[in-house]
């Protein structure tokens, strides 16, 4: 017994040690880890969504400046910038001056409306300015009551642009603006230009035919007509596509400000639209002048007199 019982006092039993003895948190290191890598993740998916979202703008500005000649060897390329995003729900019932009945703006049966008078234009322009205050662009839009029609003027301001600088693709907050709008000239009988503007800034190459601000002003201006199709409104609306550079700038002592980029789009009267009709249609029936007026040329002796009654 006594050998058995000095046997059993020699032996020693170790616990723990082994690889982790050194370690204190055991597989702390694991989660840390598993944490990490999941982070990583969220951050590459948001990377991805946000590019995806950005995939088709991209395309159609590759599209649009590969059309224009803006990649050979005499473009700018444009600049790509964010904008915020707006809601695109259908938020109240789109006005129409002396509209019959309760009938939806677009549908078959609606009654077109001429806005001829200055209160029928008065009332189009409120009802625009209310579509441009819903869509976060009031400062965006002025409008003018003049003899031939409403004056609509969409321009930029140092916050919010309706184009992506240098491009002819409008912002996200434009285009809502122009297909909201779409509805209630699809209701109009009137006819309208479509005027485009830019700023005086140039692109490289303008002045040897490279993509200038004549074509950018008339892409642009095809590019809202586009979207106002879009919209609903009819292809008859419109009369004339027109570019028109930085030629007839509103505030002409700051040639880059921004209200010089911008859209109009000059809803013309009855009158007026078939005035502007036959001055690029075929020639036909002519419009009297007046009771006292003449066309022809007066002679040498009638010349002579009339020189003579002017103030010396």
């Amino acid at each position: 017994m006594s050998k058995v019982n000095e046997k059993h006092e020699s032996t020693i039993v170790k616990r723990g040690g082994g690889k982790h003895a050194h370690d204190e948190h055991g597989g702390a290191w694991k989660v840390a880890f598993a944490d990490f890598c999941l982070a990583l993740m969220a951050l590459f998916l948001v990377l991805w969504l946000i590019a995806s979202r950005e995939q088709q703008n991209l395309k159609k500005i590759v599209r649009d400046a590969t059309e224009n000649g803006m990649l050979d060897e005499k473009g700018r390329k444009p600049e790509i910038a964010a904008e915020p995003s707006g809601s695109m729900i259908e938020r109240f019932e789109l006005p129409l001056a002396g509209s019959a009945g309760n009938q939806a703006p677009g549908s078959p049966n609606a009654t077109r409306v001429a806005y001829e008078s200055p209160e029928d234009l008065a009332a189009l322009s409120k009802a625009l300015g209310e579509m441009s205050a819903d869509a976060g662009l009031a400062a965006n839009l002025d409008t003018v009551i003049t003899p031939y029609g409403l004056r609509v003027m969409l321009h930029d301001t140092d916050r919010q642009g309706m184009f992506m600088r240098g491009s002819a693709l409008p912002t996200g907050r434009f285009v809502r603006l122009l297909r909201k709008m779409g509805p209630l000239f699809a209701q109009m009988k009137n006819q309208m230009l479509i005027v485009g503007h830019t700023d005086s800034s140039r692109f490289a190459g303008s002045d040897k035919g490279g993509y200038s601000n004549w074509a950018l002003s008339t892409d642009r201006a095809l590019s809202a007509r586009r979207e106002l199709l879009d919209g609903g409104m009819r292809s008859e609306s419109v009369l004339q596509v027109v570019g028109m550079s930085d030629r007839a700038p509103l505030e002409t002592k700051e040639p880059l400000a921004g209200v010089n980029r911008r859209i109009e789009l000059l809803i013309l009267t009855t009158a007026q639209s078939r005035m502007v009709s036959s001055m690029f249609g075929k020639p036909g029936a002519t419009t009297p002048l007046g009771k006292d007026a003449s066309i022809s040329m007066p002679d040498a002796a009638a010349l002579e007199k009339l020189r003579s009654q002017l103030p010396k």
